[in-house]
């Protein structure tokens, strides 16, 4: 995040060592979520991870519009009422925890009161469900993601989502063994967000909408093989979580790069950002549209990116070897609804380009001499910042090696 050229800007109240110091903490927070062994841990770490997120939202641009911060306000105020509810849920959970069974470590429970348990693992898996933005607890996912700074929108969609991932495992492992309802209850989140997150992406006309309705239905296939009593569980959601990560902040970048006004303003939601000012970008620019389709192609599953294929076959695998029949076809279904969602996408980028309006008004005599062309267009281009150049390299890098051998995944 630090590398984005939006926190670099010149301003007299010091925004770089505030956004530096927000990053860090909320990291801190995520990666202390997973070893966490006990409720108390697990609580403080979760909030030192959403909290930070919640200043990161509302910091916004000092060069945006009134109405851009008003926006950006309304984001931090929606993620800021989804954490206090999702900590209210956790908290109570915790009580309820530490009533059934006389301690607040999280090992495997030991109780004679399994209903006080499983209303306790409900709403530890609520709270939880909030962070990770499953369906019903991810209306805070759109609003916050098209409002917020573009790069604090790639952090949400990618560090907080490990934190929450980390959060999961810690209560799964604690309880699959010894209360059924904390699987059932995890497979039905997985289910509900698969289907809701697909069902709406298939609608957005705007990116960035498209992607965090996107998460809300990859939140569910991290969730998937958690929903199996298996030993490759962990292994499953954990490996889809990364393939994840490195598809959404590689699309997330492009989307950056082509947002960008060509004026160097900030870099916001809108018109930028549109499905449509996509049109043709693999061919007008071809650095940023093919990495673009290779990203969106990892997310659906499809080849080349087999990386995306293998992430889905190992998150499925769990889900097919304990049984859970109805799920696995679920998932089936859902597989061809994400593959209408990013094809419908790819179909774009692949689209006879719109005749930029200078290269009309030119004459035909003008139209002969190349050099006139490339100028005009150069001009239009507004020109990518060489961290989001380096970012996009290395990110297709990765997905292009993890596709050529996928066995990190496996």
């Amino acid at each position: 995040m630090l590398a984005w050229d939006d926190w670099r800007q010149p301003s007299g109240v010091g925004r770089t060592p505030v956004v530096a110091a927000l990053v860090l903490g909320a990291t801190a927070g995520a990666v202390a979520v997973p070893a966490a062994g006990d409720l108390g841990t697990l609580l403080v770490a979760l909030e030192l991870a959403t909290l930070p997120t919640v200043a990161l939202v509302v910091l916004a641009d000092p060069r945006w519009t009134s109405g851009g911060r008003a926006g950006a306000v309304d984001g931090a105020v929606s993620l800021l009422t989804t954490s206090l509810v999702s900590f209210g849920l956790m908290a109570l959970g915790a009580a309820f925890w530490v009533a059934a069974t006389g301690t607040a470590l999280l090992a495997v429970p030991t109780t004679d009161d399994t209903g006080l348990l499983a209303v306790a693992a409900v709403l530890l898996l609520a709270g939880l469900a909030f962070k990770v933005s499953a369906v019903p607890f991810h209306a805070w996912t759109p609003v916050t993601y098209a409002r917020a700074p573009l790069p604090v929108t790639a952090y949400l969609a990618t560090v907080s989502k490990v934190a929450a991932l980390g959060g999961l495992v810690v209560l799964v492992r604690a309880l699959g063994t010894v209360d059924g309802t904390t699987l059932l209850a995890v497979a039905l989140l997985a289910a509900l967000s698969m289907t809701v997150g697909n069902l709406v992406a298939l609608g957005q006309v705007d990116t960035v909408r498209l992607l965090a309705w996107s998460t809300v239905a990859q939140a569910g296939w991290v969730l998937l093989p958690l929903a199996a009593l298996s030993s490759r569980a962990v292994h499953a959601a954990g490996s889809y979580l990364v393939v994840y990560v490195v598809g959404t902040l590689l699309a997330l970048v492009v989307v950056v790069a082509v947002a960008r006004p060509a004026t160097g303003g900030p870099v916001t939601t809108g018109p930028g950002t549109a499905l449509t000012a996509h049109r043709g970008l693999v061919r007008t620019r071809p650095l940023l549209g093919l990495p673009l389709a290779l990203a969106l192609l990892t997310l659906a599953g499809l080849p080349p990116a087999v990386l995306g294929l293998v992430a889905k076959i190992v998150a499925l695998r769990p889900v097919a070897a304990d049984g859970t029949w109805w799920l696995a076809v679920v998932a089936a279904l859902n597989v061809a609804l994400g593959i209408a969602v990013y094809v419908r996408w790819v179909a774009v980028l692949l689209q006879t380009p719109d005749p930029a309006p200078a290269l009309q008004a030119t004459s035909p005599g003008d139209r002969a001499d190349g050099d006139g062309d490339d100028a005009q267009e150069g001009a239009a281009r507004p020109r990518v910042p060489v961290r989001e150049g380096v970012l996009v390299s290395v990110l297709t890098a990765v997905v292009v090696v993890g596709s050529v051998t996928p066995f990190g995944v496996l």
